[in-house]
C-alpha cells in the first residue's frame, strides 16, 4: 500500500514538472515570436507617441459611453438630459479644468448601442490623418475679411461687426502631424470643381461651414461672377416662412455650384396632416431627406452633419414625432434620443453608401460633431465661454481616431469618408460668439456657434485637402 502511494506521489510530481517545463517554453516562445503576439487582444486605449506621453492625455470614448484619458485623469459618463434645450445645445463638452470630453445630451443611457472603440478613422488616399496635428500662429490669416464678407456671412456670426475687440483667434492655422495639408487655393478649387456641385446638408453648423466656404472662395468680397440658383434645387422661401430651406450659388466662370440645405436631423420630415397648419411632423428615422432623394444625382461632393437638435426640447418645439417604417415609432429602444440619433446617422450613411455605385462621380463626407464650450453652467444657467486666449487649453491633437464615436463607427466599412473636426475644434474655446451675439438675451452666451472668420474655415481647408487628393478636383 505504501509502495503504491509513493509511486502515485512520484507520478504526480513528474506530471507537475512536465507542465512547468511546457509553460516555461510557451511563455518564452510567445515573447520571441511576433506571429503569436499578433493574437493578443487589442488594447482598449490607443497609445500616445513616446515623445508625447507626458504632455497630453488621450481622449477616448468607451463602449459604455465613458470618456477616458490615457492618464486616467478624466472619467465623465455620457449625460442624457431630459430638460428643455435650445439651439445652443449639442453633444460635446469641454470643462475648464480637464482635457476635452465627449458627452451626449440624450434622454437615457439604457439600451445604448455598443460600438467597437478601436475603430480608426477613414484616411484619405494619401494616408494623411488631417485630424491629428496642432494649431500654429500664422500672421497671414484670416483667409478673408469679416468686415467685407457681408454678401454671404450672417451678421449674427460676423464677430468683426460686434463689440468684440480681440481677434487673435483669426490668426491660427491647423498643421497636421507628419504630413502636409495643401493650402486652399481659390483658382484650384474653382477649376477643379468646374461643372460640379458641392452641397452641405445639415444643421446651423453646416450653414456656418457653407458661409465660410463662400467667403473663402470670394475672398470676402462682393462678386458679380456669382449667381443665385436656389430655384433649381427647390430652395425657395416657403409661404409664411422667415427664410428658405437653403441657398445655392453658382460661380459662372467655372459653372461651380455651392449650396446648403437645412436638415438638422438628416431624416425625412413631412406634415402628418397637410390641412392643419399646426400639425405635427413625422420624423422618419429610416428615410433620408427628400432633398437628397431628389437631387443626389446632381451632386459631386456632399458633406453631411447632425447632432445639435437631438434632444427632447427640440423635438417638442418643432412638433416632431419619430416614425419608423412609415408608422409612429413603437420601439422602446429608439424612444431614447441617443439611440434614435445614432440609428439615424447610421441610416443616412448607409443610404448614401448604397447610392455611390449609381453615382460614381459622388464623393460623400460625414462631418463629425462640432463641440461646445460652456463652463460654470449651461446656456440658460449662467454658462459662459469668456476665454479670449488662443490655445489656453492645449494646441495639439495626438489621438489617432475621432472623438465622435457615432460618426467614426457609422462610416466604417463604407465609401463615405469621415471629415473629423471634433478634437481640433475642442481646443478652440476662444473662437465662439460668446456674449457678443447680437441676438442673444442679456447674460446668455453662444458657446456653440463660431466667429467667422474662424474655426469652420479650417474645416473647409481639410475638406479641400481631402477632395484635392481624390478624383474630384483632378477629374
Amino acid at each position: 500500500m505504501r509502495a503504491g502511494f509513493s509511486m502515485f506521489k512520484s507520478t504526480a510530481f513528474s506530471l507537475l514538472l512536465i507542465v512547468l517545463v511546457c509553460a516555461t517554453v510557451l511563455v518564452w516562445a510567445w515573447q520571441r515570436t511576433p506571429l503569436l503576439t499578433a493574437f493578443l487582444p487589442p488594447n482598449s486605449l490607443l497609445q500616445l507617441s513616446p515623445e508625447a506621453k507626458d504632455k497630453q492625455p488621450l481622449l477616448t470614448v468607451g463602449r459604455n459611453g465613458t470618456a477616458e484619458t490615457s492618464t486616467g485623469l478624466v472619467e465623465a459618463e455620457v449625460r442624457h438630459d431630459q430638460k428643455i434645450e435650445t439651439n445652443l445645445k449639442t453633444d460635446v463638452q469641454i470643462t475648464e479644468f480637464a482635457p476635452p470630453e465627449l458627452s451626449e445630451n440624450t434622454s437615457s443611457t439604457s439600451g445604448k448601442e455598443q460600438y467597437n472603440q478601436n475603430v480608426t478613422m477613414h484616411l484619405d488616399d494619401q494616408g494623411c490623418n488631417y485630424a491629428k496635428g496642432k494649431w500654429v500662429l500664422d500672421n497671414s490669416r484670416p483667409l478673408y475679411s469679416g468686415f467685407q464678407c457681408n454678401q454671404w456671412l450672417s451678421r449674427m456670426w460676423a464677430c468683426r461687426l460686434m463689440q468684440r475687440k480681440d481677434f487673435a483667434y483669426e490668426k491660427l492655422r491647423w498643421q497636421p502631424k507628419n504630413c502636409q495639408m495643401e493650402d486652399f487655393e481659390v483658382s484650384k478649387f474653382l477649376e477643379g470643381m468646374r461643372d460640379k456641385t458641392l452641397a452641405f446638408v445639415g444643421d446651423s453648423l453646416g450653414r456656418q461651414q457653407f458661409q465660410s466656404l463662400m467667403c473663402m472662395i470670394t475672398g470676402g468680397k462682393k462678386s458679380h461672377d456669382v449667381i443665385e440658383v436656389g430655384k433649381e434645387y427647390g430652395l425657395v422661401m416657403p409661404h409664411g416662412g422667415a427664410r428658405p430651406n437653403g441657398w445655392a450659388y453658382r460661380f459662372s466662370s467655372t459653372n461651380t455650384t455651392v449650396l446648403y440645405y437645412w436638415s438638422s436631423c438628416l431624416c425625412d420630415l413631412e406634415p402628418i396632416n397637410t390641412t392643419n397648419p399646426t400639425t405635427d411632423y413625422a420624423m422618419h428615422l429610416d428615410r433620408p431627406p427628400g432633398f437628397l432623394r431628389q437631387f443626389l444625382h446632381k451632386l459631386d461632393v456632399l458633406v453631411l452633419n447632425t447632432g445639435h437638435h437631438w434632444n427632447r426640447g427640440k423635438l417638442k418645439a418643432n412638433r416632431w414625432v419619430m416614425y419608423m417604417g412609415g408608422m409612429p415609432n413603437t420601439s422602446r429602444r429608439l424612444a431614447m434620443i441617443g439611440d434614435a440619433k445614432n440609428f439615424t446617422i447610421h441610416s443616412i450613411v448607409n443610404w448614401v453608401n448604397s447610392q455611390l455605385s449609381k453615382h460614381p462621380h459622388l464623393k460623400a463626407f460625414y462631418r463629425s460633431i462640432s463641440p461646445r464650450h460652456f463652463v460654470n453652467g449651461d446656456w440658460n444657467t449662467g454658462g459662459s465661454c469668456d476665454n479670449t486666449t488662443p490655445m489656453s487649453i492645449g494646441k495639439e491633437v495626438l489621438q489617432d481616431e475621432s472623438s465622435d464615436y457615432s460618426a467614426r463607427n457609422a462610416v466604417k466599412g463604407t465609401g463615405v469618408k469621415l471629415l473629423d473636426i471634433t478634437a481640433l475644434s475642442q481646443l478652440r474655446d476662444e473662437g465662439h460668439i460668446s456674449h457678443y451675439s447680437i441676438r442673444a438675451a442679456k447674460g446668455v452666451h453662444d458657446c456653440l456657434h463660431w466667429c467667422l472668420p474662424g474655426v469652420p474655415d479650417t474645416w473647409n481647408e481639410i475638406l479641400f485637402a481631402h477632395i484635392s487628393s481624390t478624383s474630384v478636383i483632378n477629374s
